[in-house]
């Protein structure tokens, strides 16, 4: 039996007494989130998903706050300064000081941000594709707007 058809059999299976981890929403979510890491890391192996998440959003919306930024990509205040910090380092992003606010840093892509984004947006697309591959296409349209029901 394969990987998929088990997984399908948990999320099919009758609830049976008893508390069982494999039945429990968060280790299905974990082992389907560990699969797209694992097909992310093999297309895109330069950038982590947060990294390219943050990218991809800073060429949808422009320049913004870093803390506007962690929203937007639903990651708390630390996590997304790490997360521009090593973009910043790496030339992908750069950081300017709010003129009215100097407290308040502004992020932006860089040429070699945009070119980045650019190179990989299709590569995201194939990533996403492979991700959902186990499932028919109204299946993983089911599962997208179900999923966005509880996050």
């Amino acid at each position: 039996m394969t990987g998929e058809s088990n997984l399908l059999k948990l999320v099919e299976a009758e609830p049976e007494d008893g508390y069982r981890l494999q039945d429990q929403v968060g280790f299905v979510l974990r082992k389907a989130h560990q699969r797209h890491v694992a097909i992310f890391a093999a297309r895109i192996g330069d950038l982590t998903p947060p990294q390219f998440a943050a990218l991809a959003k800073l060429a949808d919306v422009g320049e913004t706050s870093q803390n506007q930024l962690g929203t937007l990509i639903a990651m708390d205040a630390a996590t997304v300064k790490g997360v521009i910090d090593r973009l910043k380092a790496r030339g992908l992003v750069e950081l300017t000081r709010h003129d009215a606010d100097k407290r308040r840093l502004l992020v932006s892509l860089t040429a070699e941000g945009r070119e980045t984004v650019d190179r990989l947006v299709p590569l995201a697309e194939q990533i996403t594709v492979e991700t959902l591959q186990p499932l028919s296409s109204k299946e993983a349209a089911t599962l997208l707007r179900l999923l966005a029901r509880i996050a």
